[in-house]
């Protein structure tokens, strides 16, 4: 069973991500010195897994997945919060 229905999730997803600039992020992180490891998880993997984290109460270590860990899901808020898009949860 979904966490939301996707009726809710989509539009959501649709407004937050052209906030963000979810299109013209870099599909590496730009941090790594060689500039072509550590692929970044996409924007809207961890989107999800805040939604999942907002509306269960429960911490990112229980809510981290293979394919996206808990410190992603705290780290990537953060990056979200200084452009004013978001709120720290």
């Amino acid at each position: 069973m979904p966490l939301l229905p996707a009726s809710l999730i989509e539009p959501l997803w649709g407004e937050f991500a052209a906030l963000i600039g979810a299109d013209h992020r870099p599909e590496f992180s730009p941090t790594h010195p060689w500039g072509c490891h550590r692929c970044r998880v996409p924007d809207r993997v961890v989107f999800d897994h805040v939604l999942a984290a907002l509306v269960h109460g429960s911490g990112a270590e229980r809510l981290a997945s293979p394919g996206c860990s808990d410190r992603t899901i705290r780290r990537r808020p953060a990056e979200w919060v200084p452009t004013g898009h978001a709120k720290a949860y």
